[in-house]
């Protein structure tokens, strides 16, 4: 519009010759100037204010579909996706983008690997029917930190996880026993993994077996064999690790620590549940 032309420019040229330029009259701009706000726009600014709020409280990674979904369960605002996008493109409201990550799968080849029992269905009728694991690190001015996690398909639930300097097989066997002992799962459960070293190995099979758990592996070097968990570690790189640089190995262990059991677990909404948070939506299942 001319007139926000003008009120945007008159700092550095005169109104009257802002308003000659643009074929509108200097009493026409003081008019526009003094009046009221119209109803659409203090609609918009106080939804604005909402969308900055739901933004700033997912840690500032929502985009518009994850902030619409937020609108219309948490605060009962009935808006169109489109409009929830527009104001957040004017007050500059961006979510994070994912990246690619890297892999670190060795295999041992005197190992024969336990059969693929999925075959790249990610889908379970109930909780604790599979689990799929892997390794993901962590860079600090300390060196790496490895991080291993066991998910929940059924709800994309991070059941058990541990963190350590080293990739050792006691590293997933520590997420694994956290999974055990969090979600009590009965036999026939499926454990799904790489072809890595640490999952193959004779304790984590033995320990497997003692729980009543059927282990499952993919290919080697396809990461669509383990989507699902690819998918968290992604989510969790462009949300936390990209943004934040850790001097320490402590503060890099409290960091995900808070990312998986303050955010990502209750509150973090999952287009693959509908929107609904994995804590949520097992909740809702339940019921």
């Amino acid at each position: 519009m001319k007139y926000r032309l003008i009120d945007a420019e008159k700092t550095h040229h005169g109104v009257s010759l802002l308003a000659r330029v643009l074929g509108v009259s200097r009493q026409g701009y003081y008019a526009w100037k003094n009046r009221s706000p119209s109803r659409r726009a203090r609609q918009d600014e106080a939804l604005t204010e909402t969308i900055t709020r739901i933004h700033t409280r997912s840690r500032r990674t929502y985009g518009a579909p994850r902030v619409h979904a937020e609108l219309r369960d948490d605060f009962e605002v009935r808006v169109g996706g489109k409009q929830v996008a527009r104001l957040m493109r004017t007050a500059r409201l961006e979510g994070v983008h994912r990246r690619r990550r890297r892999g670190w799968t060795r295999r041992d080849p005197a190992v024969v690997p336990a059969h693929d029992l999925v075959n790249r269905d990610f889908t379970a009728s109930a909780p604790n029917r599979v689990w799929t694991a892997d390794i993901t690190y962590v860079p600090t001015g300390e060196g790496w930190l490895y991080l291993a996690v066991v998910l929940d398909v059924f709800s994309r639930r991070i059941v058990g996880w541990a963190m350590a300097d080293h990739m050792r097989t006691e590293l997933v066997i520590d997420a694994l026993e956290m999974a055990i002992w969090n979600r009590r799962p009965g036999p026939g459960l499926v454990h799904h993994s790489d072809q890595g070293t640490q999952y193959t190995s004779l304790s984590f099979s033995r320990r497997c077996r003692s729980a009543g758990i059927r282990t499952s592996t993919g290919s080697v070097a396809d990461c669509f064999d383990n989507a699902v968990t690819e998918s968290f570690f992604a989510t969790l790189e462009t949300e936390l690790l990209d943004r934040h640089h850790f001097t320490t190995r402590a503060q890099a262990k409290a960091a995900c620590f808070d990312f998986i059991e303050g955010f990502y677990n209750p509150r973090r909404r999952h287009s693959t549940l509908g929107m609904l948070s994995p804590v949520e939506y097992e909740r809702r299942s339940a019921q």
